[in-house]
Parts: structure tokens; sequence; C-alpha cells
């Protein structure tokens, strides 16, 4: 099992009631709230640096060998579809 740390923060005093309100409707400790809203924060951040990886890696452009090689297959493709009953 983990071991847990306490932890106190300020919270404005309407955010604060919102949260009770929303720890009773799920029938779950403000404690336990606070982690599930955290784990989900971390979650979502994760994502979106993977996301930024991912476009990273595929925002590079084509050489110019790599451009000449999509030109040939567009017009070899071109040609092939020309060729075709439609």
């Amino acid at each position: 099992m983990a071991s847990s740390v306490k932890t106190a923060i300020s919270l404005e005093n309407d955010l604060f009631k919102e949260v009770n309100i929303l720890a009773r409707e799920l029938h779950i400790s403000r404690s336990k709230l606070f982690v599930l809203a955290v784990q989900d924060f971390i979650k979502k951040n994760q994502s979106r640096k993977l996301l930024a990886q991912i476009n990273k890696a595929f925002d590079d452009q084509p050489d110019s060998e790599e451009t000449e090689v999509q030109n040939k297959m567009r017009n070899k493709q071109l040609k092939r579809v020309e060729r075709e009953v439609w």
C-alpha cells in the first residue's frame, strides 16, 4: 500500500462549497475528490505532452529527395486512375 502525505491548500469559499457538494453527491471524501482531480489533471497533462511530441515528430518538412519520390508516386497513381474505366 502506498503511503500518504497530508497537505493543506487554500480555496475560495465558493469553490470549497462546490467541492463539498460534489463529494457528497459522489459519496466520497473531499480528500478522495482532490486525489481524483489531481490524477485526472496529471493524465491530461501527460497526454498534452505526448501529443506535442507526436506533432513535433510529424511536423518536419520532406527533403528534396522525398518530395521527388512523392511527386513520382503521385504521377504514377494519376496515370493508373486515368486508365480506369469508370
